[in-house]
């Protein structure tokens, strides 16, 4: 009896016309592989994922804008991704990802065949596992190389993505299971947890003066008492955020 064929609905994300152009041929060449769409950058991938809902998606590393690792973040329910780059040394952050493959370019179409084999044998083991996978924030913090630290945070909100450095940003609270980040007089709603976040960003800059908040200390104005063990940070806007006395502690080491 021939071993069930998993019919496989993919999307190609490059911002290069000509290896777009390779990947559709050699995919043509996969049975049981339908492309269902191509996307020459992230925001378009986003939109074209949330839309598609794809089993796989065929993903370049380094574009302009929003790059691999952070069209991945930004997606709730990440499809299985083979990534296609020229650069070699992305390859151990895309396996920390979860990743099925990694292909170099210039694409081969053995080697093209052989992830699409694996692809198959990916989903062949989860739809016989219980497993969940990782969301897309979770496998994005997995790919930050050891000892770096965020430089921007990206919010999905519909179908627009914000981009905010994180020198831009005021302070974050714990809202849930999601982070309301605010930057600039405006409170932007990321679905990650605060202390996804506050892993990611740099801790001579932000602290978590409270179990609800981080603060950018370059926002701190004057710290007041308000408690016996207990006090209140002023910002520099005028604002007031809680500070336990652990982040009074780590305030007063950076300070």
């Amino acid at each position: 009896m021939a071993a069930e064929v998993f019919r496989i609905r993919a999307v190609i994300v490059d911002d290069e016309a000509p290896a777009r152009a390779l990947l559709r041929e050699y995919l043509a060449a996969e049975p049981g592989v339908e492309l269902v769409g191509e996307c020459a950058n992230g925001f378009e991938a986003l939109k074209r994922i949330g839309e598609l809902s794809p089993d796989l998606v065929l993903l370049d590393v380094q574009m302009p804008k929003l790059d691999g690792f952070e069209v991945l973040e930004l997606l709730e329910v990440p499809p299985a991704v083979v990534f296609v780059t020229a650069y070699d040394e992305y390859a151990l952050k895309a396996f920390e990802v979860h990743a099925v493959d990694y292909v170099m370019k210039p694409i081969r179409r053995e080697r093209l065949a052989e992830a699409i084999r694996q692809v198959r044998e990916r989903m062949g083991a989860e739809k016989s596992s219980s497993a969940r996978q990782p969301s897309g924030s979770t496998l994005g913090a997995a790919a930050r190389a050891p000892g770096s630290h965020l430089e921007r945070l990206l919010v999905k909100d519909g179908a627009n993505v914000h981009v905010i450095p994180v020198e831009r940003v005021d302070w974050i609270e714990a809202q849930d299971d999601y982070s309301g980040i605010r930057s600039e007089g405006k409170t932007f709603l990321k679905a990650q947890p605060l202390g996804e976040i506050a892993a990611g960003l740099d801790p001579a800059r932000f602290v978590r003066v409270h179990r609800s908040c981080v603060l950018n200390v370059e926002r701190l104005a004057r710290l007041e008492l308000y408690a016996k063990d207990s006090r209140v940070a002023i910002l520099k806007d005028g604002k007031e955020l809680p500070v336990s006395r652990a982040g009074y502690a780590r305030l007063k080491e950076l300070l």
